[in-house]
């Protein structure tokens, strides 16, 4: 099965305009296949189309000539082109930069899996001259659309992978094989080969503490590293899109927490499969609240726009709520609870609302309650997790 994808349409779209566009995302969360799909469209729409996936040898030899023969290349072998790991092409960025000024009227999408070398592509000299999309594991409005199983993403995560799978034994084989790829092909290259042990052992200890407020320096001594070295790994993961930090809000008021930060892999799946626990029975699991914790999250995240910034706060005397979304200045408090019987206002979203007066909406994701409350003036909104979050602040 093969899934639809919300962002198809957008990246058709693309098709009429003259900018680079760009997919960047993680290993396996189905660049390849929405590039494909855009080729059909492009095709049906009468354009002539090349497709080159730079990990194919045979690809990447169309590539080996000087930048003015490669330019040429591209600039006369079709009319829309489509490169698939573009960061294995040398000077990527002054070619497509070349190629845009040239007024050739080629259009030329690329993809990447978000390595250091894409971001140094990029900001080199193709401001202006691109549309970046960020593409994430399917969502949950993806999943509704598709008619799946939306518990599952809980236990095995979202990637489109997943569904060539029949059972659960071959979605952990898929899984486990996803992440060892990660580890051997992505990371060993970014890293020194003696701490391949050492950084290992921090995904664990990330997976592990999915959620929690994360201490460098802890995670320093338990790994056996320096702070500096832990610093450069968690911004290799971020980089590479296999895990995204999330830090606090605070408007420098003494008692809230600074500098505090909480990490969430791209996946349920793949933290899952870190961690080596596929346990489906929720009430088993003594991070159920970090599971429905994690997909919030996630949703969260693709909707952060250029007006939005996604925070959690935490007092020193503990208040605590989950997510903080500033959309133009302005923040929205969502607590997420999955346990949660009966409609009432959180302790912690209390707490904020009291300390900020001027909220204006605020947000409950359980399982089950749906209604409106009012605390302090404000509209605190209950919504079901599996309904999804469109329309949630927006």
């Amino acid at each position: 099965m093969k899934a639809k994808r919300i962002i198809y349409k957008k990246l058709c779209d693309d098709l009429n305009r003259p900018e680079i566009s760009i997919l960047l995302g993680a290993r396996q969360v189905g660049k390849t296949h929405l590039l494909k799909e855009v080729e059909k469209f492009a095709r049906k729409s009468g354009k002539t189309t090349a497709y080159f996936n730079l990990e194919i040898p045979d690809d990447l030899l169309q590539f080996t000539g000087s930048e003015s023969e490669s330019f040429h290349f591209l600039t006369t072998i079709a009319e829309v082109i489509f490169i698939d790991e573009f960061h294995y092409l040398k000077n990527a960025s002054h070619l497509f930069k070349a190629v845009f000024d040239s007024k050739h009227n080629v259009k030329i999408f690329a993809s990447g899996s978000s390595s250091i070398e894409i971001h140094k592509h990029l900001k080199e000299s193709l401001a202006g001259r691109r549309r970046v999309h960020r593409i994430f594991s399917l969502s949950l409005e993806e999943y509704k659309i598709n008619n799946l199983p939306m518990d599952s993403i809980l236990i095995e995560g979202s990637l489109p992978g997943l569904l060539k799978e029949e059972n659960m034994k071959d979605k952990m084989v898929y899984l486990q094989g996803l992440l060892e790829t990660y580890i051997l092909k992505d990371i060993k290259s970014l890293i020194k080969e003696e701490n391949v042990r050492a950084f290992n052992h921090l995904l664990y200890l990330l997976a592990e503490n999915q959620g929690s407020v994360v201490s460098v320096a802890n995670l320093a001594r338990e790994v056996g590293l320096t702070s500096k070295s832990i610093d450069n790994y968690l911004n290799i993961l971020e980089q590479t899109y296999v895990c995204f930090s999330l830090p606090v809000f605070s408007t420098n008021q003494g008692n809230e927490l600074k500098k505090s930060k909480k990490y969430f892999f791209y996946d349920l799946g793949i933290r899952n499969a870190i961690i080596k626990n596929f346990e489906r029975v929720m009430n088993r699991r003594n991070d159920k609240g970090v599971l429905y914790e994690s997909i919030i999250f996630l949703e969260l995240l693709q909707r952060v726009g250029p007006d939005t910034s996604l925070y959690f706060w935490r007092t020193k005397q503990k208040d605590e709520v989950d997510f903080i979304k500033v959309i133009n200045r302005q923040p929205i408090p969502i607590e997420v609870k999955s346990d949660l019987k009966q409609m009432r206002v959180p302790d912690g979203l209390k707490a904020f609302l009291n300390r900020y007066p001027s909220t204006q909406e605020a947000y409950v994701i359980n399982t089950k309650q749906v209604g409106e409350l009012e605390h302090k003036n404000v509209s605190v909104k209950f919504i079901r997790w599996s309904d999804g979050l469109k329309g949630v602040c927006s």
